[in-house]
């Protein structure tokens, strides 16, 4: 398999955020970082866990060390290492281990997207799956101060996770597949 370049994964996540996390409201305060242009993606080109940990640590540097009002949140893309769901799993750990190694719990949260993600009850197929696949797996970082402000904001969190169950299941395998059809943004 040959790994895509930066340029087609960068576009593939723009993709995905903009016809399923956006366009489907799976997550409605993804918008405003990414209007804002707050949004950061940045791909990792590591190969083993070892790597990507280094460049965990980078990223989480920079987003401690940047202005909100530049970078809100860090999509740390790694299309070339944890392909495997239940290792990439496994890393999450390690990756909520970054942050308190760098003094940032309560400031940084990591948020969890795979091409494979499956919630702990849910069958391999369920539609419901699909609110954190992504097209290359992600560790999102999140400054847990937009957190609380993007809850204050929403009346009822617990509502989303229920809401995009009801959205997924009318979309169904057919509708989420035809969300892929036509040209990708490039992004200008």
């Amino acid at each position: 398999m040959t790994d895509p370049d930066d340029s087609a994964v960068l576009a593939a996540t723009r993709t995905w955020l903009e016809r399923a996390v956006i366009g489907l409201n799976l997550c409605p305060f993804a918008r405003a970082p990414l209007v804002r242009g707050r949004l950061r993606m940045a791909v990792s080109r590591a190969t083993d866990e070892d790597a990507l940990l280094g460049d965990l640590d980078a990223e989480l540097a920079l987003l401690r060390d940047a202005d909100p009002e530049r970078v809100e949140t860090t999509l740390l893309i790694h299309p070339c290492v944890l392909r495997d769901f239940e290792a990439y799993n496994a890393f999450l750990d390690i990756a909520d281990l970054a942050v308190r190694m760098q003094g940032l719990e309560g400031v940084v949260q990591v948020a969890s997207f795979h091409p494979d993600y499956r919630f702990a009850d849910a069958a391999p197929d369920a539609i419901e799956n699909h609110s954190n696949r992504s097209p290359h797996p992600i560790l999102h970082l999140l400054r847990e101060s937009s957190v609380d402000a993007a809850v204050a904001a929403v009346p009822d969190t617990d509502a989303i996770y229920e809401r995009n169950i009801q959205t997924l299941r009318r979309l169904g395998h057919a509708g989420w597949d035809a969300l892929w059809d036509g040209p990708a943004d490039d992004g200008r």
